[in-house]
C-alpha cells in the first residue's frame, strides 16, 4: 500500500462516515442531536484535506487529515459518556436538572429544547451506538492518516 492509496483510504472512509450519517438522517428519517452534527464537521474537513492531499502530499496536510479523524473520534466518545450517563453533555442537548426550576422556567426550557437529545441512543449495533462506531472508526481512520505520514515520501 503506497501514500496515495493510504490518503485515498482516509478520505473515503471519512465520506463513507459522512454519506452513512446522512442516509440514517434523509432515508432512515434518524433526525441527528447537536452532537451527531459536531461529529460531521472534522468528516467533511478530513475529506476537503484529503483531496488537497492527494495533488500536494504535504506532511501538514497529513498530520491536519490526522486531527479531524481523531477529533471526530473524541467527539463521538464524549457524545458516548454523554449517552450512557457517564458524564453531563450541553444543557442545550440534555435534559439536564430541573428540581430547582419553577414552572415558569420549566415550561420555557421545554419550548426552548432541541427536539433529539444528546443524551438517548436512538440506534444500535453490537451495543454500540452511532457515536460509539465513530469514535472507533475514526480513530482508525487516523491511524490511516499517521501511517501514510510514516511512509517514505516516494512510497
Amino acid at each position: 500500500m503506497n501514500k496515495r492509496n493510504l490518503i485515498l483510504l482516509a478520505l473515503a472512509g471519512s465520506a463513507a462516515m459522512l454519506l452513512g450519517a446522512l442516509a440514517f438522517q434523509h432515508i432512515g428519517g434518524l433526525a441527528p442531536c447537536k452532537m451527531c452534527i459536531w461529529q460531521r464537521w472534522p468528516h467533511g474537513i478530513a475529506v476537503a484535506i484529503g483531496l488537497i492531499a492527494l495533488a500536494v502530499p504535504a506532511t501538514v496536510l497529513l498530520l491536519a487529515g490526522a486531527l479531524a479523524a481523531a477529533a471526530t473520534g473524541g467527539i463521538g466518545i464524549y457524545h458516548t459518556g454523554v449517552e450512557r450517563g457517564w458524564w453531563d453533555g450541553p444543557n442545550t442537548c440534555t435534559s439536564g436538572d430541573i428540581s430547582d426550576l419553577s414552572s415558569e422556567q420549566l415550561l420555557e426550557q421545554i419550548m426552548a429544547a432541541p427536539l433529539v437529545r444528546c443524551d438517548e441512543v436512538p440506534w444500535e449495533l453490537l451495543g454500540l451506538s452511532m457515536a460509539s462506531w465513530n469514535a472507533a472508526i475514526s480513530f482508525a481512520l487516523a491511524g490511516l492518516w499517521l501511517f501514510a505520514l510514516a511512509m517514505p515520501r516516494r512510497a
